[in-house]
């Protein structure tokens, strides 16, 4: 082997020795990134369930509540879904067009 082969094989290895070390410090910054995500969305998703909860009581009396004001003995969940809220939109437009 020349001196000159022996110079180019050395800076080969070193090439591949630092590209080794660059590829280890991206999945590193993936894995890590992807463990920050899941973690993002595990906060997220229970807040947003913690929410509910500690605010459903206070659904629960309104409803009862309102139910109280109307003379109703109870509302309906219905009423609080997309579809119940479209049937009260058309009953309201019913009454106001007669």
């Amino acid at each position: 082997m020349t001196p000159e082969e022996h110079r180019m094989l050395l800076e080969t290895r070193e090439l591949a020795e630092e590209n080794a070390k660059i590829l280890r410090s991206i999945q590193r910054t993936n894995r890590i990134s992807a463990a920050f995500k899941v973690l993002y969305w595990v906060i997220i998703l229970g807040l947003s369930f913690g929410a509910y909860w500690l605010i459903q009581p206070y659904v629960d009396m309104l409803k009862t509540s309102l139910g109280d004001i109307t003379g109703n003995p109870g509302v309906e969940s219905s009423n609080f879904t997309v579809s119940g809220a479209i049937k009260n939109i058309r009953e309201l437009n019913n009454l106001y067009k007669n």
